[in-house]
């Protein structure tokens, strides 16, 4: 018999308990966390983040006025610095072009409308797009990464062929369309992901041990 969804999600939020991601005191920093955090860990867009608060430059239209040497070298310790400022001033073009520098005008747009108008800034994907979407926007949208992809292969629940868009539509298909569900789930699935399905697994000692194929 195959394991919901569901059963994966409830059973990991009993044995862990909630997540309280994404870590972030307002939905721009969210926002910016999301662009930082490609290709790296979270433990280096912290201190990034923290270099930005020092300069009280959390705000779109201070972060703009900053040149991008500056902004550079506040953000190194996220990695990719050159890359992840001009992504970052390419969003924060975006921003105040169309919405004043307003995420409460810009994220008062459906959720598809503002995907594809997200996804047509240069380097920002579907993983940042729909972080930013569901952690700082709160819209229903399941955010896939590599840990979702690796876990479920595993576990047969998804194929090794699947894309991200496959991915996430099987998640939406067969989860409750809710956003906190899918906020509390995918920080789930990164927990474990981190500490226990690893590319070498600790199969024995992960919370969804239960629901390996092999170990049925």
């Amino acid at each position: 018999m195959t394991t919901s969804l569901t059963e994966y999600f409830q059973s990991a939020l009993q044995q862990l308990g909630p997540q309280s991601w994404w870590p972030g005191e307002t939905p721009f920093e969210i926002c910016v966390g999301a662009i930082l955090t490609q290709n790296t860990n979270w433990t280096n867009v912290e201190k990034a983040i923290a270099n930005l608060k020092s300069h009280e430059l959390l705000d779109p239209h201070r972060l703009w006025a900053l040149p991008d040497l500056e902004l550079a070298q506040l953000i190194r310790p996220a990695g990719y610095f050159n890359i992840k400022t001009k992504r970052l001033k390419n969003f924060l073009q975006f921003l105040l072009e169309n919405y004043q520098g307003d995420l409460t005008q810009m994220f008062a747009e459906r959720l598809e409308p503002l995907r594809e108008k997200l996804l047509s800034v240069k380097g920002i994907g579907p993983e940042t797009a729909d972080s930013i979407l569901l952690y700082a926007a709160q819209k229903p949208i399941f955010v896939v990464d590599t840990y979702t992809k690796r876990i479920f292969t595993r576990h047969q629940v998804i194929s090794e062929e699947a894309d991200y868009h496959e991915i996430q539509d099987h998640f939406m298909r067969h989860l409750p369309d809710d956003t906190q569900t899918y906020n509390e789930f995918h920080a789930l699935i990164v927990n474990v992901g981190k500490h226990w399905c690893k590319p070498k697994p600790d199969c024995e000692h992960c919370p969804w041990r239960g629901y390996l194929p092999d170990l049925k």
